[in-house]
């Protein structure tokens, strides 16, 4: 059996199960301790960006609008995988912070287009250093193959997940 100490040196982030040592069989703990992690990072640099109360759903919106010419909150709850619920709350405290703004689709009446401000654009251009510095921690230490390598892991592990789901018949 392999073992993977993940314990920082400086105590800065509790270990999980301090003591123990840790196992393959550990990888979806670790795989949550990562993305805890990494929330942190980004809280920490929106905070320090002036933007303290941000979620990386609302990142991950003004992305996606920044990617398209404009969407519905239909197609913005598919593309973040949030119910249309949650994105109209969050559509709305983005178009509060000036970061988008909605009106009426001419297409539909009844449906609402939302679209990035030119603000909007500048968080979206701040971000990308942002994501820039998380990828170099992620990845830190790592060489182009071990790299890629690690991509090609994570994304088949993601695959295993969509087709037992997929198999389930849940369709989440």
């Amino acid at each position: 059996m392999v073992f993977y100490p993940i314990c920082n040196t400086q105590n800065k982030f509790p270990c999980y199960n301090r003591g123990m040592e840790k196992n393959i069989n550990t990888s979806i703990s670790l795989v949550s301790h990562i993305h805890s992690l990494a929330a942190e990072f980004l809280t920490a640099r929106l905070t320090d960006a002036g933007f303290p109360e941000f979620a990386s759903s609302h990142g991950n919106i003004l992305f996606q609008l920044g990617s398209s010419g404009g969407m519905t909150m239909s197609e913005l709850s598919e593309r973040i995988n949030r119910d249309r619920s949650t994105v109209t709350v969050l559509v709305r405290k983005l178009e509060k912070e000036g970061l988008v703004l909605t009106r009426e689709d001419g297409r539909d009446r009844r449906a609402r287009k939302v679209f990035l401000t030119e603000k909007g654009g500048m968080y979206n251009k701040m971000m990308g250093t942002i994501s820039s510095e998380l990828i170099g921690t992620f990845y830190g230490g790592f060489s182009e193959e071990e790299r890629r390598q690690c991509f090609g892991f994570l994304v088949r592990i993601a695959e295993n997940f969509v087709r037992a789901d997929d198999s389930a018949g849940t369709g989440l």
